[in-house]
């Protein structure tokens, strides 16, 4: 048999049409390729070969980056037989409910510390948990229940960014690898501390040691980008100097608390609630569906709450703010503190308290 056979008599679509050079048998199909054809051009010496099983790559090069990443979710994918033009809708591209994770995904979402995508490294799918397919070749098969809203980077479905680094997490030994991935998560603005830590846990990845190691730097950075917001806030917004960073006591007696900002003329005091950087627990669930603990993030909210409650018994307003709402509303965390200063005017006069650099 010729190894330069015709595609197909008459074919409906020309392949040239084909941005990506990537394509399923059932797409070869649509085009009235048949599946023997197909393995005719990928005999020794043709133009074509099996990238995956029921994927083709359409020259005989080794393939790209991104050939490497739309066979993989044409694979997990399993798109539907009917063609598939070039500028479909990405609900229409074949990939079915399946997306890139890990550290794929990452270098999508822009991690400088992600390997680049034309490096050989395996390619993690996320699909959904009852899905009878299995890890081949650089490939390899991610279950989740339910699938998470994922998004699009430059055409491709890619997994939340906590729940890439979930994935990715899950196949780093070294610490330092870890932890690199986890700071620019936060420093980069991809995500919340909070959040990735919470998916962390609900991978069951908190108790490993190199997770462990790491998540000191991640809540350290977590702080230090809660804190930069609420400077932004206070100066983008017009809001007036406060003291940073205070211990606040009564004169001779006992420790009060610390706030991360304090206005004395107007007794208001704005404290960033980052518990959950710390215990990542609150509200969260494992993955099987099983409930998950939050003990230490009680704990912390109790302390919170004394806290408070100490304060606002002296005549001292103490206003909770999360790094999320710094990140997401601004202007309206913003807002909130204006009206806790204004309505100062109108309480009774708090009582005198020491202020201390913390």
């Amino acid at each position: 048999m010729s190894q330069n056979i015709p595609l197909s008599p008459r074919p409906p679509h020309p392949l040239h049409d084909v941005a990506h050079r990537v394509l399923s048998v059932a797409q070869l199909r649509a085009r009235g390729v048949s599946a023997a054809q197909a393995s005719a051009q990928c005999l020794p010496g043709g133009p074509w070969q099996h990238l995956l099983p029921g994927v083709y790559l359409l020259h005989p090069g080794p393939p790209t980056g991104r050939e490497r990443l739309h066979g993989a979710l044409l694979y997990a994918g399993r798109p539907p037989a009917s063609a598939r033009r070039a500028e479909a809708r990405p609900s229409e591209s074949g990939y079915g409910e399946a997306m890139v994770t890990g550290l794929a995904a990452l270098a999508l979402h822009g991690f400088a510390t992600a390997p680049d995508l034309g490096s050989p490294h395996r390619v993690d799918v996320l699909v959904p948990r009852t899905r009878r397919l299995r890890s081949t070749r650089f490939v390899e098969v991610v279950r989740a229940a339910p699938i998470p809203v994922g998004a699009y980077r430059d055409g491709l479905p890619v997994a939340p960014v906590e729940r890439a680094l979930a994935d990715a997490v899950a196949g780093l030994a070294e610490a330092r690898d870890v932890r690199r991935l986890l700071t620019e998560a936060v420093r980069g603005g991809h995500g919340e501390p909070a959040a990735v830590v919470r998916e962390l846990s609900a991978a069951r990845l908190l108790g490993r040691p190199a997770v462990a190691d790491a998540l000191d730097a991640l809540r350290a950075e977590g702080r230090a980008v809660a804190e930069e917001r609420l400077y932004a806030m206070v100066r983008e917004h017009g809001l007036p100097a406060p003291l940073w960073n205070v211990d606040l006591r009564l004169p001779g007696g006992p420790h009060l608390g610390e706030v991360d900002a304090y206005w004395p003329d107007e007794a208001v005091a704005v404290e960033l609630d980052t518990r959950a950087i710390r215990s990542g627990a609150a509200g969260g669930a494992e993955r099987d569906g099983a409930a998950h603990g939050g003990a230490g993030a009680d704990g912390q909210w109790s302390a919170y709450a004394a806290k408070r409650e100490r304060l606002e018994r002296l005549g001292v307003t103490v206003v909770h703010l999360t790094p999320g709402k710094l990140r997401e509303a601004a202007e309206q965390q913003a807002t909130v503190v204006r009206t806790a200063l204004m309505a100062s005017a109108d309480r009774d006069p708090a009582a005198y308290v020491v202020v201390l650099p913390r």
